[in-house]
């Protein structure tokens, strides 16, 4: 599996291009900003995106999504509970940030889905809670889990936001995200990535929430 990781945007959000070595195609997951930037990664990836795929709509996951989505011809894919953040610009306008329109999306994804790209096998797993249709992309066979603002490392997503939910969200989390494998690695949407097993031992908000 090819892997990389690009900070983007004023929050600092991580976009990841997840890509198969054996057939070249690949996914573009959360691009939240800077899309020359991540195009720049993806002409020096070599890999062809078939999908933009969204964890969730707020404006610092989606930003660039136009611009990804022009420039490679992928499908746009995210759970359908999105749709008004989506068109909603992700809220940009709640923090006076401009954000340009994002397409509708081509693929609706719901729990229990999975999209194949090359030889990888993406899960899609329902993670409400920090928003109404957020989602984790899992590949079981590759040990690894996208999950958008759920989970971080030693920290959880907010949930102050039009449509986010605390009960939700520490379900989506105990009851999904926790439920792996204790060594899937987990790559969130802002800082550094972490494993289950980690945040199961010493992730305070998950003790005590």
């Amino acid at each position: 599996m090819y892997l990389r990781g690009i900070t983007v945007g004023i929050t600092q959000t991580n976009c990841y291009l997840v890509g198969c070595e054996e057939t070249g195609e690949g996914v573009v997951i959360d691009p939240g900003g800077d899309p020359e930037r991540i195009l720049s990664a993806v002409a020096e990836s070599g890999l062809t995106v078939r999908y933009v795929l969204n964890t969730h709509c707020h404006f610092d996951h989606m930003a660039a999504n136009a611009d990804i989505v022009a420039a490679t011809g992928a499908l746009l894919a995210l759970h359908p509970a999105e749709k008004p953040l989506l068109r909603a610009h992700g809220g940009a306008d709640w923090f006076g940030v401009p954000a340009r329109e994002s397409p509708p999306p081509d693929v609706d994804l719901e729990p229990g889905q999975t999209l194949e790209v090359g030889t990888l096998r993406l899960q899609v797993l329902g993670t409400p809670g920090h928003s109404p249709g957020g989602v984790t992309f899992y590949l079981a066979d590759e040990g690894v889990a996208f999950d958008g603002d759920t989970l971080f490392a030693l920290g959880v997503g907010r949930t102050d936001l039009p449509g986010g939910d605390w009960d939700t969200l520490m379900h989506s989390i105990r009851h999904v995200i926790l439920a792996l494998p204790d060594d899937t690695v987990l790559y969130p949407g802002h800082g550094p990535r972490t494993t289950v097993g980690r945040e199961k031992q010493a992730n305070p908000w998950v003790r005590l929430g």
